[in-house]
């Protein structure tokens, strides 16, 4: 299909009413493309951010930054309302995506709908290998004493994954769960926690964290089996602007930094997983880089995940950048890592052993049975099926470990 006759789908109707414009979810932000931040561990039916803190690539004070780092803030919106008429369509269980939504979410277009499951299906399959292998002390193997494992969502936002883990009817223990975000997200997502009666089902009353000054703000709460949540208010690119840790062994991540920026409860001694749903794709690549380092220089068994689009140089790739373009959204990785084997090349240099990579509409070919996409296609027809293949050939689930205590799943 050539460019032309792609359709320009910003800016459609949607099925519920209006018009899918900024917020409404064109099929591009529907699928991803850097404007949905964290999805959220949504659960498959049937059978599962910009970011937060990631902010324009021109630097903290200038008002073509701030003014860039609230269009990012904003696409929060964004993931909320498709993964709600994801859960609302069929496609997904998630009874956390409507507190996250202000006022009626019109329906996404079937292409967007599908865009949603697969990146979380995607996801979460690595979250379950992950959990699977970390649940004991010795590793896969070891049927001995439970160990913490940790997970450090970047660009978290509205993400409903952690409250998933904490209230799945397969019992997860000794989950430290942190997620970074720009302060007013956090602050938000605190409220709405502790005015909502069924998170506080879930999760103990938020409460702040002493924080050193200059440091970011962080609060805290508590779930069943062990398991913690923690939510940083913080800017990325002050992690970018840290030396690299020069103790890994150390116990926390404040005892292995400079004074300025330390993550309250972060541990460095454990195996953790690092995830960047469409995030670090708003940073300039060399702090992306700085961030992902922050985290390799400290922590000895990590595991890393990133989403994000490619292939920004055929008729379609062009197209995308053009709209994001129009509104006013640039992602500086793209320009690096254009190709999927840049996404591979960019993680094994950052100390990574391990690294695979699909993308979505091989994710959607091999890791979603037959019959879960004969449900799928029973719930809503899909027209758009060249559009489809075109478009999620244009995103990219990457992820990498380095660890002799979990190995993540090897992508066939």
């Amino acid at each position: 299909m050539s460019a032309p006759s792609i359709p320009n789908l910003f800016g459609t109707p949607s099925r519920g009413g209006g018009t899918q414009g900024d917020r409404g979810g064109s099929s591009l932000s529907g699928l991803g493309l850097g404007l949905g931040r964290g999805r959220g561990r949504t659960r498959v039916r049937g059978g599962g951010g910009a970011g937060a803190g990631a902010g324009s690539s021109s630097g903290f004070g200038s008002t073509s930054a701030q003014a860039h780092d609230v269009t990012i803030q904003g696409t929060d919106t964004d993931a909320a309302v498709s993964r709600l008429s994801a859960v609302e369509v069929g496609y997904l269980e998630d009874p956390f995506a409507r507190l996250f939504v202000q006022g009626p979410a019109g329906r996404r277009l079937p292409i967007i709908n599908r865009g949603t499951y697969t990146r979380t299906t995607a996801i979460n399959q690595i979250v379950d290998r992950f959990l699977a292998q970390t649940a004991n002390s010795g590793g896969a193997d070891d049927d001995s004493i439970p160990q913490t494992r940790q997970i450090v969502s970047l660009g978290a936002g509205t993400d409903t994954r952690s409250l998933r883990l904490f209230s799945s009817s397969t019992p997860h223990s000794r989950i430290a769960y942190h997620e970074i975000d720009f302060p007013a997200i956090t602050e938000r997502k605190q409220r709405i926690v502790r005015a909502s009666p069924q998170l506080r089902s879930i999760l103990s009353d938020p409460v702040s964290v002493p924080a050193e000054e200059g440091t970011e703000t962080t609060w805290r709460s508590q779930a069943r089996n062990n398991c913690e949540l923690f939510c940083h208010g913080l800017d990325l690119r002050a992690l970018a602007q840290q030396p690299d840790g020069q103790d890994s062994t150390t116990a926390t991540a404040s005892s292995s930094s400079s004074p300025g920026v330390t993550l309250k409860g972060l541990r460095t001694d454990v195996p953790t997983l690092l995830i960047s749903e469409c995030c670090l794709c708003y940073l300039d690549p060399a702090d992306a880089s700085a961030v992902i380092r922050w985290f390799e220089s400290r922590i000895p068994d990590l595991g890393v995940v990133i989403y994000e689009p490619v292939k920004p140089d055929d008729p379609f790739g062009r197209m995308m950048v053009s709209n994001l373009a129009a509104r006013r959204i640039h992602m500086p990785t793209l320009d690096v890592y254009r190709l999927p084997a840049d996404q591979e090349r960019r993680l094994a240099e950052a100390g990574f052993g391990q690294v695979r990579h699909m993308t979505i509409d091989k994710i959607w070919g091999r890791w979603v049975p037959h019959e879960e996409k004969a449900r799928l296609d029973r719930l809503e027809g899909l027209d758009e099926v060249e559009e489809w293949g075109l478009l999620a050939g244009h995103y990219i689930v990457a992820w990498a470990w380095r660890s002799d205590k979990f190995q993540l799943p090897d992508g066939s």
